[in-house]
């Protein structure tokens, strides 16, 4: 029934979560606070999740940028690539790492497998242990879902999480964030 698919979704999420690496998180948070300027890029729905921690990251100040909208400008020296791919080896992002670090930026990679192309090339890698046809290195933990459901979703909620360690490191409350919203609508 539904109800079930909610636990089961809910606990799936909440196992692999727990499985990833603090050592890992707290990296990816320092190399975040020190970036000059911070990209991020994804493909298919981790492009969603990666295009929401944008959002949250101008929210707390930081500038910020969508890889391949059309006013974001090019990347450099003291710039951080953040990449959520679960395969780690999807071409186009493959291509933006690649050029990212010849052109002295650093790269995070938010993946299941850390020996994948792009994460051969990452300076700092979040391994999120979530089963996918496309990647190896993963199925530690199973999943009820199709495809690559659980990390896309584990991907979201990690990104959050970054965020509100962020706030915390930069003593920002959601109140100083809101006055970055959107005003637009």
């Amino acid at each position: 029934s539904g109800v079930n698919a909610i636990e089961s979704i809910a606990k799936e999420v909440s196992d692999c979560l727990a499985k990833v690496s603090r050592d890992e998180v707290e990296h990816a948070v320092t190399l975040l606070d020190g970036a000059t300027r911070v990209f991020v890029a994804g493909a298919g729905r981790s492009a969603l999740g990666v295009r929401g921690f944008g959002m949250r990251l101008m929210h707390l100040g930081l500038t910020t940028y969508v890889v391949g909208e059309t006013t974001t400008p090019g990347i450099g020296s003291g710039d951080v690539l953040v990449i959520g791919s679960g395969s780690g080896r999807t071409a186009s992002l493959l291509s933006s790492a690649k050029k990212a670090r010849a052109l002295g930026a650093s790269l995070l990679l938010v993946t299941i497998d850390p020996s994948s192309p792009i994460g051969q090339l990452a300076d700092f890698v979040i391994r999120v242990p979530a089963p996918s046809p496309k990647a190896s290195g993963g199925g530690e933990s199973s999943s009820v879902q199709p495809m690559g459901s659980l990390f896309e979703q584990s991907l979201f909620i990690l990104l959050d999480a970054l965020i509100v360690m962020l706030m915390e490191k930069r003593e920002i409350n959601a109140a100083d964030m809101f006055g970055r919203h959107a005003n637009l609508e």
